[in-house]
């Protein structure tokens, strides 16, 4: 497919669009982490449930990866987007209507699905709408729309549940979905790209998935990536509670900060990533030199246990955020033409990674205390598997990567 590239005006417009519906898709991503004391307590939930409830999400958006990597190639953002949001706001008015624990379950699961596409599909967009220097700037920025979005998860809903409560917060949030899928279908162009058969699709994905670079990052994309998700839209926050000692509407305080910080910080490493780029200096030098100094921040918050607060976690997720250069430069290592493929591709092990470490972090401490562990032990010990499980994923993926520039 060639490349179509925009003017700037219009870029911009389309850049507003795709970000509220990328707003919207973390903000209901990371709404479990301000409501889980409420939805423990309301559903008598587990460590072990509250993380399947979180990670349900990522299971329901995991799923469409693949799948969505050939609409968006074939069929482009705009009707992909505008027909998944539809499943969203279903997803997100089962939730607020659920008596249970399953129904909260199920419901979340949907919402992953629907939602799938809001950031897919843009960057799929981007790849041929931007030119090839502004693909980082522009997965920074929707980045810091994510966070943006995890913002308003946090002390926005925390100050609303007592005026409204959280299921018509939901209820809202429906309102919007709709609100967007009408932007959406204004605004967005259509898809304009040759026919490509079946078979063709299908030796297309086979190529991303042999190619050295991406194998290269798998384990990256699936537990350390995932796993930093895991900690930013879920467990930072019962880390606050239950082993600090913050009360939860300190908590969403903490986590409001904590995006807040992230917001900007994305804002600026989007700014200066082409600058970075022009002296030189490229992602993988930025991933090789930058994840090591986010283990040490890890393991700081392990040992200092209960005097770990939010400060402590803004820091990691700081610290972590060239971990975000992984996805453009998987992209820009294929054609075109395999945008939606390659793009799905590694998202689909980041959200894989996120629902098997919300769940697996979750698991762990109720095993530690299974075991007779107290609780910010059992908190100490899953963490720290967790860390460990990174520094082998980035061992492998420096080893594979020491001649892949040479061939």
């Amino acid at each position: 497919m060639e490349k179509n590239i925009l003017p700037i005006k219009k870029a911009v417009l389309i850049f507003f669009v795709f970000a509220c519906g990328y707003f919207i898709s973390a903000l209901l991503r990371a709404i479990t982490a301000t409501l889980s004391p409420l939805l423990t307590s309301e559903f008598n939930l587990t460590a072990g449930d509250l993380g399947l409830l979180a990670g349900g999400y990522f299971l329901g958006f995991a799923s469409m990866q693949i799948p969505l990597g050939y609409l968006l190639d074939r069929h482009g953002p705009k009707k992909i987007i505008s027909s998944f949001l539809l499943i969203a706001i279903i997803g997100t008015g089962a939730f607020a209507l659920a008596q249970s624990f399953t129904g909260l379950l199920i419901s979340r699961i949907f919402i992953g699905v629907g939602v799938s596409a809001c950031l897919m599909g843009p960057l799929t967009g981007y790849r041929i709408w931007f030119a090839d220097e502004y693909q980082q700037r522009a997965n920074a920025w929707m980045l810091m729309v994510l966070s943006m979005g995890f913002v308003f998860s946090t002390l926005p809903v925390q100050l609303l549940l007592p005026l409204i409560g959280w299921r018509w917060i939901f209820g809202l949030i429906a309102i919007l979905i709709f609100l967007i899928i009408i932007l959406t279908l204004l605004f967005i162009p259509s898809w304009k790209t040759e026919d490509i058969n079946h078979e063709k699709s299908s030796e297309s994905l086979s190529v991303v998935w042999k190619n050295k670079f991406f194998r290269s990052t798998i384990p990256l994309g699936l537990f350390n990536y995932g796993g930093m998700v895991a900690i930013q839209t879920l467990w930072a926050g019962p880390w606050m509670v239950r082993v600090a000692g913050y009360s939860p509407l300190e908590s969403a305080a903490g986590l409001f900060w904590i995006n807040a910080t992230m917001l900007v910080a994305f804002f600026v490493f989007g700014y200066i990533l082409p600058k970075i780029t022009k002296l030189g200096i490229e992602s993988m030098r930025l991933m090789k030199f930058g994840l090591p100094i986010s283990y040490l921040s890890l393991l700081f918050i392990i040992i200092s246990g209960e005097s770990a607060g939010a400060i402590h976690f803004t820091i990691y997720l700081l610290t972590s955020i060239v971990l975000t250069l992984a996805q453009p430069a998987v992209a820009l290592s294929f054609p075109t033409s395999l945008a939606g493929k390659s793009l799905t591709s590694f998202n689909l092990l980041i959200f894989v990674g996120t629902f098997i470490m919300q769940w697996g972090i979750g698991l762990i401490i109720d095993f530690s205390k299974f075991l007779g562990k107290g609780e910010i032990q059992s908190f100490q010990i899953s963490f720290f598997v967790y860390l460990l499980i990174c520094f082998f994923s980035y061992l492998y993926f420096v080893l594979k990567n020491k001649n892949l520039a040479n061939e």
